[in-house]
């Protein structure tokens, strides 16, 4: 279970590594391409993805968990070349905890097909990972952006709409007609020491709380 370092009282969230409540039936429009679109008090799916699932991944989708306190988002984390099953390192483990966080539940998991079809937007570190989901899902390659540009791009709700209408605002950013630029990587810090797992966790609690601000 996810939740605050220090907090006795769990989240109503469940982990990415667990299994989501059922949820509601969702319609679908020409608009948006023939994919799910939330129905009224259906919370966004947010998919946060990296290469293992071990490090980048889970510490934004931690973050984002955490900034999202009144649970409008339903927030999942997933790896393009995953080892399935395996809890966060004691390194990543280290850098959430710098800022108040825990995630005992993930467990590493691979980004699918299905994970895709429930999306309405998947965040990715780097080039690489775009790559990954235009050759493999390209079905969700117009939902799929860096986080650097979608904390950039991203357009906020107007007065009065609320994370509901995250697709068509993710949808007018053309994310799949975008080429991958070198700016929007965020290192990986997997084959460093606990100073790079450090760095990396400071970059993403900031960029993480702007998407945020931008999501909801």
């Amino acid at each position: 279970m996810f939740r605050p370092a220090g907090s006795r009282q769990p989240r109503n969230s469940t982990s990415s590594a667990m299994s989501s409540t059922p949820r509601a039936s969702a319609s679908t429009s020409s608009a948006s391409g023939g994919r799910r679109v939330p129905t009224m008090g259906e919370r966004p799916v947010v998919y946060m993805v990296c290469t293992g699932n071990a490090a980048r991944s889970p510490m934004a989708a931690a973050m984002l968990r955490n900034l999202d306190a009144d649970g409008r988002l339903d927030v999942r984390s997933a790896g393009i070349l995953t080892l399935e099953g395996h809890p966060i390192g004691t390194r990543t483990r280290s850098a959430l905890a710098r800022h108040g966080l825990v995630d005992h539940a993930h467990r590493s998991r691979q980004f699918r097909g299905d994970d895709a079809a429930e999306a309405d937007l998947v965040v990715v570190m780097e080039p690489l990972h775009l790559g990954w989901v235009r050759r493999n899902l390209p079905e969700a390659a117009p939902i799929t952006g860096s986080l650097r540009r979608l904390a950039r791009d991203l357009s906020p709700p107007e007065g009065g709409a609320d994370a509901g209408d995250v697709g068509p605002r993710v949808r007018a950013l053309e994310l799949d007609t975008l080429d991958p630029e070198p700016w929007e990587e965020i290192v990986d810090p997997g084959a460093g020491e606990q100073d790079d797992f450090d760095r990396c966790s400071d970059e993403l609690r900031l960029l993480v709380a702007e998407l945020h601000r931008r999501l909801v």
